[in-house]
């Protein structure tokens, strides 16, 4: 990589006139995106990985990295003197931090599942300005529509870290130079294409999925040179490094909603910190962002851990994925 090509603070620093303070919160996520991918490299020779025998909110085993990362993220948030609310995975409740102008929602360690086996993982945030004041607010401000989003992102830790993010104006992406320590432009103005050959899903929910969702795949497979079919199956188990593949090759990322055994269906993936961060990014390069029968970015949460279905990637396969959800097709 060339070391004069932009740095990540040269860009803040040339859409300051846009993104005022934003790029203050900005530059702090990104100096937490750092060390959490040091402490990352390093997880298993100091004792990270593993649990920590805390159960959160969702019900899920709380992994001593998750923890750390969670502190790390709310730390950096906090030195920024901006940020007044954040909403997170390992929080059970929004953390009112201040009187700042913003609230962010942030999963920090997305696909935690894959820490112990050194797959790849992600921290994803989204930024909203504060509506309210004081701490009796805290809660109505966690809870705003993905509409209401002026940043979103995701740092991905792979082969390379990488920083992706929006600020409703294209979708950038900075890879971190470990010897330089700084985050160099790696895409500008990412478009994914409009139709994809890649499907990504856990196949081993098949049988709890929709009956829409298993007609779409069982169409995904299916020969057919016209159309360019069969897609290619594609699932890492981090919706990071899921939806960063989709976003640069096309396709389309589903997690749909699953039946429960009182036979009502439910969502795994969080509307505040998953899927409406991810649909702004999508929706900024082109493509489209559902829950098979409405736009994510336009629902109105109802809690701060609310839990939906998610289908997105290129407009013209997540359409067609809405056509066979609505019994269109």
């Amino acid at each position: 990589m060339n070391e004069i090509a932009l740095r990540f603070a040269q860009h803040l620093s040339a859409e300051a006139s846009r993104l005022g303070d934003l790029s203050i919160v900005l530059s702090q996520l990104a100096m937490a995106g750092k060390l959490i991918a040091r402490e990352l490299a390093r997880a298993a020779l100091i004792g990270q990985l593993g649990q920590t025998g805390r159960v959160n909110i969702q019900g899920e085993q709380v992994k001593k990295l998750d923890l750390w990362a969670n502190e790390t993220v709310v730390q950096a948030l906090q030195a920024s003197g901006l940020v007044s609310v954040v909403v997170s995975e390992e929080l059970d409740e929004p953390l009112y931090l201040g009187e700042g102008r913003y609230v962010v929602c942030i999963d920090p360690v997305d696909g935690s599942s894959n820490l112990d086996v050194n797959g790849i993982v992600g921290t994803i945030f989204s930024v909203r300005p504060r509506q309210g004041a004081g701490r009796q607010a805290a809660g109505g401000d966690a809870m705003q529509p993905g509409t209401a989003q002026v940043v979103a992102g995701y740092i991905m830790y792979g082969p390379s870290t990488v920083l992706v993010y929006t600020a409703g104006r294209g979708v950038h992406a900075f890879t971190l130079e470990p010897g330089l320590g700084e985050f160099i432009r790696s895409h500008e103005d990412i478009r994914i294409p409009k139709r994809g050959r890649i499907y990504s899903v856990n196949d081993g929910n098949a049988s709890l999925w929709p009956h829409g969702v298993q007609r779409f795949i069982e169409y995904l497979r299916a020969p057919d040179k016209a159309t360019g079919r069969p897609y290619t199956a594609r699932y890492v188990g981090s919706m990071v490094a899921d939806v960063h593949r989709t976003l640069l090759e096309g396709g389309i990322f589903l997690y749909p909603a699953l039946a429960e055994a009182d036979g009502t269906r439910r969502g795994k993936l969080r509307l505040q910190y998953e899927v409406a961060p991810m649909g702004f990014i999508v929706e900024q390069a082109g493509g489209w962002a559902s829950t098979g029968s409405e736009r994510v970015l336009d629902i109105s949460p109802t809690s701060p851990h609310q839990r939906v279905s998610i289908m997105l990637g290129s407009y013209d396969d997540v359409k067609l994925a809405e056509e066979f959800m609505t019994g269109r097709r």
